[in-house]
């Protein structure tokens, strides 16, 4: 049996989730990571998680497509039969996501459904079908954002969806409570990563915006972050419970 922990990070193969995958690693434990369509960087991640001296194995899937979940499971499981001689894992990181910016006036049906699916539908079905081989006692981090609490013009659908999951995370904690599985939120602030086309990173202008608007007075960046979900899945994380987790240098306080 694997006397390491692992996790499941989705959408780890760059962005937060490559630094979440390589922050759970540092503290020890293996690391199965998900991509969709970016296979040569998974396998780089999953090399740096080597390098650290800890297992890990890639899987493509599109979190959006449910249809896909029971195949995904499937994978996974012999996955960690294969490589990690075990039959169950410890930490679920609902991680994956893309951002989509458009005025509530014009935001299309189209981009509706693709946002719902990934960063609600998915998460709510993708997590019920891995409760059977989640461990008792394991935890669940579902990813947020600080568009749950205060708004930008251009995120209605995005940020609705997100407190959408704050919410399903409360009733997740309470539903699984009994199992001894933990599920919090970490809600990003505005991050200097590739997602939404690289927004916050590259454009000088919103990423000024968003340093006057942050107490900390900056934009963040990767590393930010992947500590904080390490912190939830670790033994000194144990007592946290149901709880949302803004991790955003302070912003619109």
């Amino acid at each position: 049996m694997s006397v390491n922990k692992i996790a499941l990070v989705t959408g780890g193969s760059r962005g937060l989730g490559k630094n979440m995958a390589l922050s759970l690693a540092k503290k020890g434990i293996n690391v199965v990571l998900t991509y969709n369509s970016k296979k040569e960087d998974a396998l780089a991640v999953a090399q740096e998680i080597t390098a650290l001296g800890q297992q890990a194995a890639i899987l493509q899937l599109n979190t959006g497509d449910i249809a896909s979940f029971d195949a995904f499971v499937e994978q996974f499981k012999q996955t960690l039969t294969n490589d990690f001689g075990t039959d169950k894992f410890d930490f679920l990181i609902n991680n994956a996501g893309v951002g989509i910016h458009q005025a509530f006036a014009e935001f299309s049906e189209e981009n509706f459904d693709t946002l719902m699916n990934i960063h609600f539908k998915g998460v709510f079905f993708l997590t019920q079908k891995l409760l059977p081989i989640l461990n008792d006692g394991g935890r669940i981090v579902n990813l947020s954002s600080g568009l749950a609490r205060f708004s930008m013009a251009g995120y209605s659908a995005y940020g609705a969806l997100k407190a959408g999951i704050e919410t399903l995370s409360r009733y997740m904690a309470v539903e699984l409570g009994a199992r001894g599985i933990a599920v919090n939120v970490v809600a990003p602030g505005a991050i200097e990563t590739d997602f939404g086309g690289g927004m916050v990173r590259d454009n000088a202008e919103l990423n000024k915006r968003v340093a006057s608007i942050t107490a900390l007075g900056r934009a963040g960046v990767p590393d930010d972050i992947g500590g904080v979900v390490a912190f939830l899945c670790s033994e000194e994380g144990r007592w946290l419970n149901g709880q949302r987790i803004e991790v955003s240098g302070g912003m619109n306080l």
